[in-house]
C-alpha cells in the first residue's frame, strides 16, 4: 500500500502529502476493503510537510557569497522539484496498477455471464449484465492505454520529459465516467436484485479475486462486487489531485505546464458538473448481516455547549447523528475522536419554539470579528513576504500556525444561527451555522433518511467506541474549511464585486409570494448579502431586479426561494424562531475565468422543479472602488463637492440632504439599512434624475424601496473623483488611527478632520450625525456604529487611484489582503469619529460651519 491517499471530489482541496519518494495514490487497499471516501493521510498542517529547500548557510559565509549561493538553491531547488516529478509519475503508475486490477476483476466474470446468457439455462439475461457491468470495457481500455503509454516514459526518464499530453488525452476521455456514475445506482441496485434471485450469482459477486501487486504476485485478494463497482466512482473523484500535485512539481517553464494545466481545467470542470449528483456509499461497520450503516456527510460545526461555542465534528451516517470532538494530537499518534453524543435518527427531532428553551445565542462583536479578520490578513502578508526571502521554512512554517489559529477562532465565533435537534427524551442539542442554505440541507437530508429508519435501538460502548474510531477512515471533510488550507496554485477566490440581477422564476405549480436570498462564502464561511422585494400571488414571479455584492475571496454564491408567510401560523417554527418556508434552494460556482471578461453572464439554477433566471457581471477589486476622475462640471455625480456646493450655494450637496431627510422620514426601522443591497436599477433612476435635476425627484424618492436611496447616497460618496477625506489627507488619517497613546491619537484626529476643506468637513458632520441618528434604533434596524463604518469607511476614505498604496503595489500575490488591511483601516477610521461624543471645534469654525443657515 502506498503512503498517499486522495480524497473524493467533494474535498479537491485538501491538503497534500510530499513526503519524497513513495508517492502513490491508491485507495484500493482500505483493511476492510470496502467502498468509501477518504481524505488524504495528513498528519500535520499542510505547512509542516517537508519542503525542498537549500540547507542554511553557516556563519563562515561571507556576504559576498549570499548571491551565488542564493542562485545555486533555486538551481537546487528546480534540480530537486523535478526529481520530485518522477516520485509523482512513479506513485500514479502504482495507482493506475491497482486499479487496472479491479477493472479486470470485474471483466473476468462478465464474459461467461454474458456466454451463459445465450444457453437456456442463463444465470443473468443480456440485459441485466449490460446493465451491471456497463461501460466497464471501455474504462478498463482507456486506462490501460494510458498505462501503457506512460510506463516507458517513466522509465526513460529525463527532466525536459514530456507526460503531459497524456493528461490531456485521460481527461478528454472523463465523458465515460459520466455515463458510468450516471448508471452507477441501476447497477448496483440491478446487481443486488439479481443476487437475491440466483444464489449461485451471490456467490461469485461476494469472491471476486484481484491480483496483488508485483510485491506479491501469489496472493488474491477478494472484493464483493460492490465494492468493485465503486472504485471508478471513487477514481474520478481524485482526478484532480493527482494533477494538483504533478502541477505543484513541474516549472511554469515547463513544456508540460500549460498541458497539464488544460487537463486540470477540463477536470475541474467534469467534476464540478457532477459533484452533486453522486451520493457516496461510505459504509463504516455491519449492523446485521445484509445491512450496512453508511457515513451520509460529515462537517465541523459549531456547538453551543452551556452558552460556550465547541468546535466539533459531526457525522451523519445512514442509521443516527454522531456528534464527536477531534482529540489533541500526541506525537507520533495518528488522528482520533471522542464521542460526545447520538441520536438515532428515528429518535431524532427538530426543536420547535414551543418545546424551545430560550437559550440565549453568545453573540460576538463586529469588532471582534473584524479584528480577527485584519490579524489573519496581516499573517498571511508576512508569509507571502517571508516567501520571497531565503529564511527557510520554520518561520513560514511558525506564521502558518498562528494563521491556522486565527481562522480557526474566526470560524468558532463567526456563526449566529440555530440548528437544533434533540433525543427522544427531549434533550435538546444546538449548533450554530452561518447559512440557512446549510441548516436547510441538514434539515432535508436527516428527513429523507428517517423514512428509511422505523426502529429506535442503542449503541453498547464497545459499538460505539468502534464506530467513533472508524470515523477517522470515513471522513471526507479532514481539514477545517480555511483560506489556509488551500494550496498555493489554488484560485484564492474573487475579490471585488458582484453585480447579480435575479430576473423571473418558473414551474411553480401553484400561485405563491415567493422572494429570493443570495448568499457568498467569504473567510470560510457563508454569509447573506441580498434579498429580493416578494413577488405576490404568482406562479411566475419576475423580480428583475439587480444587486451588487462585495465578495471577499468568494468561490459559491447560492440562492435561496422563499415563500412569504404572512399568515402567522404557516410560518416555520423550528430551531426556536419564526420563518418563511425554503422552497428551493441551489448555488453555483463563481468561475473567475467566466466572470473576469466584464461582460454579462446568464445562468439558470434549477432545484426541485424551479428555475431562477439570473445574470453576473464581476468587477474586481482594483476596478470596482477607482475613483475617476472629474470630466464635468453638470450634474452632481463625480462632480468635485466644492463645485456642487458653490453651484448650489450651500454647505451640504442637495442629495446628501434629501436622502438623509427621506431615510430618517421612514428608514430608520428598516433592518439592514444602508447595508442591504438596493436595486440597482431604481439606483440608476434616481442617480439620472439628480444629476439632470429633476424637480420630480421629491416624488421619485417616496414611492421607491428606502434601500435604493441608502444605495444612492452611498454611490454618490463612492463616484465623488477625490474622498471625503480627501487624497492629500488620506495617509495622514489611516496614520493617526494606528497611534497608540489615546491622547495623541484623539489630537491628531481631530486636528486632521478639522483640516479638511470648509464643504468636505460640514458634509462628513452632517452624514456623521445622522448616522449616529441611524444607531439609536440599533435593536430594531440591526445597525451598529461598527455595521455603519464598515458600510461607509472605504466609500469616504477611498483614496483615488494614483494614491491608493495597492495601485502602487508591485507585489500582486498578496494584493487581496494588503487591500483588505486598508479597507479595515479605512473602517476604524470613521468608526473613531461616530464613537466620539461630540468633536470640540473651535468656537469660530462651529459658528462659521455648523451653525450657517445655509446647511
Amino acid at each position: 500500500m502506498t503512503p498517499c491517499d486522495y480524497c473524493p471530489l467533494f474535498l479537491t482541496e485538501a491538503p497534500y502529502n510530499e513526503t519524497p519518494p513513495s508517492y502513490g495514490y491508491d485507495l484500493e487497499h482500505s483493511e476492510e476493503n470496502q467502498p468509501r471516501h477518504h481524505p488524504l493521510s495528513f498528519t500535520g498542517s499542510p505547512s509542516s510537510s517537508p519542503r525542498l529547500h537549500s540547507k542554511s548557510r553557516s556563519s563562515r559565509d561571507t556576504q559576498s557569497s549570499c548571491s551565488l549561493e542564493s542562485t545555486l538553491s533555486v538551481e537546487l531547488d528546480q534540480e530537486k522539484g523535478l526529481e520530485m516529478r518522477k516520485w509523482v509519475l512513479s506513485g500514479i503508475l502504482a495507482s493506475e496498477e491497482t486499479y487496472l486490477s479491479h477493472l479486470e476483476a470485474l471483466l473476468i466474470p462478465m464474459k461467461p455471464l454474458r456466454a451463459a446468457a445465450t444457453t437456456s439455462q442463463p444465470m443473468l439475461s443480456i440485459q441485466q449484465i449490460e446493465t451491471i457491468f456497463f461501460k466497464v470495457p471501455e474504462l478498463h481500455e482507456i486506462h490501460k492505454d494510458f498505462y501503457d503509454a506512460l510506463l516507458p516514459r517513466v522509465q526513460d526518464w529525463g527532466h525536459q520529459q514530456c507526460v503531459g499530453d497524456l493528461f490531456q488525452k485521460l481527461a478528454s476521455q472523463l465523458g465515460v465516467y459520466r455515463a458510468f456514475v450516471d448508471n452507477y445506482k441501476v447497477a448496483v441496485e440491478t446487481a443486488d436484485k439479481c443476487c437475491q434471485a440466483n444464489a449461485q450469482f451471490a456467490e461469485i459477486s461476494e469472491n471476486l479475486k484481484v491480483k496483488s501487486t508485483k510485491d506479491c504476485k501469489d496472493q488474491l485478494a477478494k472484493n464483493s462486487l460492490e465494492t468493485l463497482l465503486y472504485k471508478p466512482v471513487d477514481r474520478v473523484t481524485r482526478s484532480t489531485l493527482v494533477l494538483h500535485d504533478l502541477l505543484k512539481h513541474t516549472p511554469s517553464s515547463h513544456p508540460d505546464y500549460p498541458l497539464l494545466q488544460d487537463a486540470l481545467r477540463i477536470s475541474q470542470n467534469f467534476l464540478s458538473s457532477i459533484n452533486e449528483e453522486i451520493t457516496p456509499r461510505r459504509q463504516s461497520m455491519t449492523v446485521k448481516k445484509g445491512e450496512n450503516r453508511q457515513l451520509l456527510r460529515d462537517r465541523f460545526m459549531v456547538e453551543l455547549v452551556e452558552g460556550s461555542r465547541k468546535l466539533r465534528h459531526v457525522f451523519l451516517f445512514t442509521d443516527l447523528l454522531l456528534c464527536t470532538k477531534l482529540k489533541k494530537q500526541a506525537a507520533g499518534k495518528g488522528q482520533q475522536y471522542d464521542c460526545k453524543w447520538y441520536i438515532p435518527l428515528a429518535d431524532l427531532t427538530f426543536q420547535t419554539i414551543e418545546d424551545c428553551e430560550s437559550t440565549p445565542i453568545p453573540l460576538v462583536q463586529d469588532e471582534e470579528i473584524d479584528a480577527m479578520k485584519i490579524k489573519i490578513s496581516q499573517i498571511k502578508n508576512e508569509i507571502q513576504r517571508e516567501k520571497r526571502t531565503t529564511k527557510g521554512p520554520k518561520v513560514i512554517e511558525r506564521l502558518r500556525k498562528k494563521l491556522s489559529e486565527q481562522e480557526s477562532l474566526l470560524l468558532l465565533m463567526s456563526p449566529n444561527m440555530a440548528f437544533r435537534v434533540a433525543n427522544r427524551n427531549g434533550k435538546g442539542f444546538t449548533f450554530l451555522i452561518s447559512s440557512d442554505y446549510e441548516r436547510a440541507e441538514w434539515r432535508e437530508i436527516i428527513r429523507e433518511q428517517q423514512k428509511k429508519c422505523f426502529k429506535s435501538f442503542s449503541l453498547t460502548s464497545l459499538e460505539l467506541q468502534m464506530l467513533t474510531n472508524s470515523c477517522v477512515k470515513l471522513q471526507t471533510v479532514h481539514t477545517i474549511p480555511m483560506t489556509m488550507n488551500k494550496e498555493d496554485d489554488e484560485s484564492p477566490g474573487l475579490y471585488g464585486f458582484l453585480n447579480v440581477i435575479v430576473h423571473s422564476a418558473s414551474g411553480l405549480k401553484q400561485s405563491l409570494n415567493l422572494y429570493c436570498s443570495l448568499e457568498v462564502d467569504s473567510f470560510g464561511y457563508f454569509v447573506n448579502k441580498a434579498k429580493t422585494r416578494v413577488y405576490r400571488d404568482s406562479t411566475e414571479p419576475s423580480w428583475n431586479e439587480e444587486f451588487e455584492i462585495e465578495l471577499e475571496g468568494s468561490q459559491t454564491l447560492r440562492l435561496l426561494c422563499y415563500e412569504k408567510c404572512y399568515n402567522k401560523s404557516k410560518q416555520s417554527k423550528e430551531d426556536g424562531e419564526i420563518t418563511d418556508k425554503i422552497m428551493a434552494k441551489g448555488q453555483i460556482k463563481l468561475d473567475p475565468q467566466t466572470l473576469q471578461n466584464k461582460d454579462w453572464q446568464r445562468t439558470v439554477i434549477t432545484m426541485n422543479g424551479i428555475e431562477v433566471k439570473l445574470s453576473m457581471k464581476f468587477t474586481s477589486r482594483e476596478f470596482s472602488l477607482k475613483r475617476m476622475p472629474s470630466r464635468k462640471q453638470s450634474g452632481v455625480f463625480g462632480v468635485k463637492i466644492n463645485v456642487v456646493t458653490k453651484r448650489e450655494r450651500s454647505k451640504v450637496p442637495l442629495i446628501v440632504r434629501q436622502c438623509v431627510e427621506e431615510i430618517e422620514r421612514r428608514g430608520m426601522e428598516e433592518v439592514g439599512i444602508y447595508r442591504v443591497s438596493g436595486v440597482a436599477t431604481d439606483i440608476q433612476a434616481l442617480k439620472a434624475a439628480f444629476d439632470s435635476n429633476n424637480k420630480d425627484v421629491s416624488v421619485m424618492m417616496r414611492e421607491m424601496d428606502v434601500n435604493a436611496i441608502a444605495g444612492t447616497l452611498k454611490l454618490y460618496f463612492r463616484e465623488l473623483p477625490e474622498p471625503l477625506f480627501t487624497d492629500e489627507l488620506y495617509p495622514n488619517f489611516a496614520g493617526g488611527i494606528a497611534l497608540s497613546d489615546s491622547v495623541a491619537k484623539e489630537s491628531c484626529m481631530l486636528n486632521l478632520l478639522l483640516s479638511l476643506p470648509e464643504p468636505n468637513l460640514v458634509t462628513f458632520l452632517f452624514l456623521l450625525d445622522h448616522l449616529k441618528r441611524v444607531t439609536e434604533n440599533e435593536s430594531i434596524n440591526k445597525m451598529s456604529l461598527h455595521n455603519l463604518a464598515t458600510v461607509f469607511g472605504p466609500t469616504l476614505l477611498r483614496p483615488s487611484e494614483k494614491d491608493s498604496k495597492i495601485s502602487n503595489s508591485s507585489q500582486p500575490i498578496s494584493m487581496n489582503d494588503s487591500w483588505s488591511l486598508e479597507v479595515m483601516a479605512q473602517v476604524q477610521v470613521l468608526l473613531y469619529f461616530l464613537q466620539l461624543e461630540s468633536i470640540p471645534t473651535p468656537d469660530s469654525k462651529r459658528q462659521s460651519l455648523l451653525f450657517s443657515t445655509e446647511v
